[in-house]
């Protein structure tokens, strides 16, 4: 039972290898050409595009700041308008309040009211020749 059986030959031959033409060696050998091309083709390309692009940004940086120093000076502007504008509301409010009517006519004219007497300051120091 342990005894070594004799081999049996059931193995079929194999099959006989096949040679690769030499034509579709040389199709190969040229596919690969193929691939390395293209490959260089998009390498090229694109490393222009990348160089075209820093161009770009490295003449648009220049304009950008300027144009953050102008949109700065503008906003310092605005804030310095906002303030005067809101000053110039409340005196047009006082304006046209009745109770302040004849405190206005006497700041924008010479006009005093009736009831009040000017009065007017000499200086004592000063002595008339006549």
């Amino acid at each position: 039972m342990n005894a070594i059986q004799p081999t049996r030959s059931n193995r079929q031959p194999l099959p006989p290898r096949r040679m690769v033409p030499r034509t579709q060696r040389r199709q190969q050998h040229h596919s690969y050409q193929a691939i390395v091309g293209e490959t260089t083709a998009k390498l090229t390309v694109n490393l222009v595009l990348c160089a075209a692009a820093i161009t770009g940004l490295s003449q648009l940086l220049p304009y950008h700041l300027s144009q953050q120093g102008k949109l700065r000076e503008v906003r310092a502007e605005v804030r310095r308008t906002e303030t005067r504008v809101k000053d110039l509301r409340a005196d047009f409010s006082r304006s046209f309040d009745p109770g302040q009517a004849k405190n206005v006519m006497h700041e924008q004219s010479y006009r005093v009211d009736p009831t009040q007497r000017q009065i007017v300051w000499e200086d004592r120091g000063i002595i008339d020749d006549n």
